[in-house]
C-alpha cells in the first residue's frame, strides 16, 4: 500500500501540517525577538524548517514497520514539520529550551538530550516534540513537530556527517565510523573551549562598566 491509493486525503492533511508549521515559525521568531530585547542578545545564528515529503514520509514507515496510512501516519511520524534552530554557544542551547517551555502556544510533550547523552555515532543536539496548534473552522487542532536545538560546532559536525552517510549505501567501514565518532569529539571539545572564552569575555566586560 502507498499514499497514491489516498492522496487527496494525505494532501489535505498534508495542508494542516503547513499551517502548523507558520504558526510555529510565528511564534519562535516572536519568542526570540522577545529574549534578544530583555536581554541585548540574540543567541539564534539562523532557524531552518521543513515539511517532510510524502516519499520520505512514506519511506519512515516502512522502515519502522507501519501501515501506510493517513492515520499510521498522524500517529507515529513525529517529524512531519521539522525546525532547527542553530545557536552560537552551549549555554544558548538551554536559554532556548527555556523560552519555548515558557511559550503559552507551544506545548512540549518530549525530550530528548543528546548533548548530555549523544548518540553512539557521536550525534549531539537537544530534540523537542511539541505540540502547536492551528486554528481552523471547524476548531483548534493541535499539530505534532520537532524541535532541534544545536551550536554551529554540531551542526556542522552532523551536516557533514549526514553527506558522508550517504556516500556509503550500505555499512560504513568501522575505520572510517571511528573517524566520525572522533571528529564528534573535537566538536565537543571546540564547544565548551569557546563557551568557555565567552564567559571570559562577558566577565571582564562586567568589570569595565
Amino acid at each position: 500500500m502507498n499514499f497514491q491509493l489516498f492522496e487527496k486525503e494525505v494532501q489535505e492533511v498534508l495542508e494542516e501540517y503547513r499551517f502548523g508549521l507558520k504558526m510555529l515559525e510565528t511564534e519562535l521568531e516572536i519568542l526570540i525577538k522577545e529574549f534578544t530585547l530583555k536581554h541585548k542578545y540574540n543567541p539564534v545564528e539562523h532557524v531552518k524548517s521543513r515539511i517532510k515529503t510524502l516519499e520520505s514520509i512514506e519511506k519512515k514507515l516502512i522502515k519502522k514497520g507501519f501501515e501506510v496510512t493517513k492515520e499510521s501516519m498522524e500517529k507515529n511520524i513525529h517529524d512531519i514539520i521539522g525546525v532547527r534552530i542553530v545557536c552560537s554557544f552551549l549555554s544558548d542551547v538551554t536559554d532556548i529550551v527555556t523560552m519555548i517551555q515558557n511559550s503559552r502556544e507551544i506545548r512540549i510533550i518530549d525530550k530528548k538530550d543528546y548533548i548530555a547523552n549523544p548518540k553512539d555515532s557521536g550525534y549531539s543536539s537537544y530534540h523537542l516534540i511539541v505540540l502547536i496548534p492551528i486554528y481552523l473552522a471547524s476548531g483548534v487542532k493541535y499539530m505534532e513537530a520537532e524541535i532541534q536545538i544545536r551550536t554551529v560546532a554540531m551542526d556542522f559536525w552532523a551536516s557533514l556527517d549526514h553527506k558522508m552517510r550517504y556516500k556509503f549505501p550500505g555499512v560504513i567501514p568501522e575505520e572510517i565510523q571511528k573517524e566520525i565518532y572522533w571528529c564528534s569529539q573535537y566538536v565537543k571539545m571546540l564547544d565548551q573551549k569557546m563557551l568557555a572564552v565567552n564567559e571570559t569575555l562577558k566577565k571582564s566586560q562586567e568589570q569595565e562598566r
